[in-house]
Order: C-alpha cells, then sequence, then structure tokens
C-alpha cells in the first residue's frame, strides 16, 4: 500500500506552454522524490504592450510517499 501526496507548483517562461512546463517538471522533481503524475491545473499568459511576453502553468504534482 502506498500514500501520496499532491503540491501545486507555478512555472513560467517567456518561450511556450511547453517550455514552461519542462521548466515546472524539472524543479519539482530537483526537489520531490518519487514523482508519479503532474495534471496541468491552469494556464496563463502575460501581456505587455499588447504582446505575449511570458507563459504560466499551474501544475499540480503527485509524489509517493516513503
Amino acid at each position: 500500500m502506498s500514500v501520496a501526496r499532491v503540491t501545486e507548483v507555478i512555472a513560467s517562461s517567456p518561450k511556450s506552454f511547453d517550455d514552461a512546463l519542462q521548466e515546472g517538471i524539472k524543479r519539482a522533481t530537483q526537489t520531490l522524490e518519487n514523482v508519479t503524475s503532474v495534471w496541468i491545473k491552469d494556464q496563463s499568459v502575460d501581456i505587455k504592450d499588447n504582446k505575449i511576453v511570458g507563459y504560466k502553468v499551474a501544475l499540480k504534482v503527485t509524489f509517493v510517499l516513503k
């Protein structure tokens, strides 16, 4: 039997949603052990002078507790 926990991570990138997702997963797995899945809860963009200047993703990261 295992017990899992879910934590939220928000990551951003000036390039794309995919890059923000990759950065969020990379950072989460540096700190959390036994990450089993990531759910994209939300996506948003930052706008400046009518142009997209940043992409953000809010992630729900699931990891199994030891």
